[in-house]
């Protein structure tokens, strides 16, 4: 059983283990949280072994995207996901921003930005580990430059360290590494990072977002051209 499934679980059982306390004021029969509790328990049983506790992960999901501020984080942390991959050559195929939309396009979990597969074992070249680590952190990265705190990003960590540990490498100095790889690649397409949120918000496409990318890194660097140039006047 997932954590998220566990999660779930434990609230429905919080709300009605409260009811239970508040049924002689409410005249609620003590019959009703019990049956409750039973189809509670009966119903993570079926998602766990039925769904992969897919059905959690959607009703959280549901729950927590009514919170505009919620919405803005997840855009944010994969929009930092997405410029990272961009920036570094590994294509992406598509994202999405809410575990209904992942569901929609028949991915698993909460969804994210999807990259070409990858098959990771011990031939793979260590310049390839770096991007993909990098590209891992950007979401992290992107959270912490936005709201100066990290919510997310749970699930990327753990496949950099399952990774890094499967190539036995030191899991905790290449999470750190990436970490201030990604943060200083974000810094340095700020502005393109932003346009990027923009058009993924407004739900624009893989080569749009690209698209939006590249014309931004191309300011990017005019600017700093003209920059260094007046320096050395």
């Amino acid at each position: 059983m997932n954590q998220i499934t566990l999660n779930t679980a434990a609230i429905l059982i919080f709300g009605v283990t409260f009811s239970i306390l508040l049924g002689p004021w409410l005249q609620i029969s003590p019959a009703v949280p019990a049956i409750a509790t039973a189809a509670i328990l009966a119903v993570v049983v079926i998602d766990t072994l039925g769904f992969q506790g897919q059905g959690s992960t959607l009703f959280l999901d549901w729950f927590a995207q009514k919170s505009p501020q919620y919405r803005e984080r997840i855009l944010h942390h994969e929009a930092g996901h997405f410029l990272a991959a961009h920036l570094l050559e590994i294509p992406v195929t598509g994202y999405t921003l809410s575990a209904w939309e992942a569901l929609g396009q028949g991915q698993p979990g909460q969804g994210g930005v999807s990259f070409d597969d990858l098959t990771l074992g011990i031939s793979l070249p260590s310049q390839l580990l770096d991007r993909y680590c990098t590209v891992w952190m950007a979401g992290a990265a992107a959270e912490f430059l936005v709201y100066d705190s990290v919510e997310g990003g749970d699930d990327d960590r753990q496949k950099l360290k399952s990774v890094t540990l499967s190539l036995e490498q030191n899991w905790r100095q290449k999470e750190h590494w990436a970490g201030m790889q990604a943060k200083a690649l974000l810094e340095q397409n700020w502005s393109a990072f932003k346009s990027l949120v923009e058009a993924m918000g407004d739900r624009a496409s893989v080569s749009e977002c690209c698209e939006v990318i590249n014309h931004h890194r191309q300011a990017d660097h005019h600017s700093t051209t003209l920059g260094r140039q007046n320096l050395e006047k």
